[in-house]
């Protein structure tokens, strides 16, 4: 009944009761609450199965507009993974919670993860993930481009994918609890991580249509080709592409951009960047407007991360 009820908080009218509540709390208009998780990193055993059995039923036959999120462990594989996506099929869970925090090569590695999942079955939110090293405070540009890459496979795979989130967000300084974070801070700063960049570039430039492409390259060697990666999106309402390309190699990489298939909005060309060396914990993405024609030879600087925006 409590989980029923805090939906009632949070969409219910202000004559329902726990309307009513949140509007004497101050906040009158609904939240519009949409997803609710169920679980977080359980094993997946038969009293978590009753118990979630039984949360579920009762949400879903009260508010079946609410997607309910379930879990399939803190891992990408082993029991409790197997056993979370054997049970989200039994009960048909709208979206899967998964984690995992990985080394950088790990992400670079497996940019096809998502490239097999069975496109029939539950979306996944990928609600905790980072990649580090085994240093305090490990994460860096190398770390912040392992992501970059790996977030062009999770567009490229929207439709499997349906929200992704970097964790942990926030950590005081000398008070964390887990490494890394994307955001830390003291008393008098706040000290936003190069992959917090990484994530606000990704974040400020989204489309909701993922354009196919192809990439020629001219070294065809797997340790080049896993390390240049990229993503084109449009937004329909406006008609932007946002074209995302990430360079891990230790050598700039002169590309050249063909959109002869594509309708663009206008001659100019908005470019954002984050370059540096991949011990770098302080770079900051710059913004430069280029022609069209500068496609066509765009160099990407060593260890970067570039969107350009049509």
């Amino acid at each position: 009944q409590d989980i029923i009820d805090l939906v009632e908080y949070c969409n219910g009218g202000t004559n329902t009761k726990w309307g009513k509540q949140r509007a004497a709390s101050g906040h009158p208009k609904p939240f519009n609450l949409k997803y609710i998780g169920i679980g977080n990193e359980d094993q997946i055993t038969d009293v978590f199965r009753e118990r979630f059995s039984m949360i579920y039923k009762a949400l879903k036959k009260a508010h079946p507009e609410i997607k309910i999120i379930g879990t399939s462990g803190p891992f990408f594989e082993g029991t409790d993974y197997v056993e979370g996506w054997n049970f989200a099929d039994e009960m048909k869970v709208d979206m899967i919670d998964e984690h995992y925090y990985r080394p950088p090569g790990w992400f670079i590695n497996n940019q096809d993860f998502y490239d097999k999942y069975d496109r029939q079955k539950s979306k996944v939110y990928l609600g905790e993930y980072a990649a580090s090293l085994p240093v305090e405070n490990g994460t860096n540009l190398e770390t912040s481009l392992s992501e970059a890459i790996y977030l062009t496979s999770l567009e490229r795979n929207g439709d499997v994918v349906s929200m992704a989130s970097y964790a942990p967000l926030l950590a005081k300084e000398k008070h964390t609890q887990w490494s890394p974070d994307l955001i830390y801070f003291n008393n008098t700063e706040v000290k936003p991580t190069v992959g917090y960049y990484v994530q606000q570039m990704y974040g400020q430039n989204v489309g909701d249509e993922y354009i196919p492409a192809q990439a020629q390259f001219s070294a065809n060697q797997e340790n080049v080709t896993k390390r240049v990666a990229y993503s084109i999106t449009r937004d329909q309402a406006t008609g932007k592409l946002y074209i995302k390309i990430v360079n891990m190699l230790p050598i700039s990489v002169n590309t050249s951009i063909d959109l002869t298939n594509l309708k663009t909005a206008g001659m100019k060309v908005i470019k954002r960047e984050i370059a540096g060396q991949p011990k770098d914990n302080k770079t900051q993405p710059t913004q430069t407007t280029i022609d069209m024609s500068d496609l066509n030879g765009l160099i990407l600087k060593p260890y970067s991360f570039t969107v350009l925006v049509l």
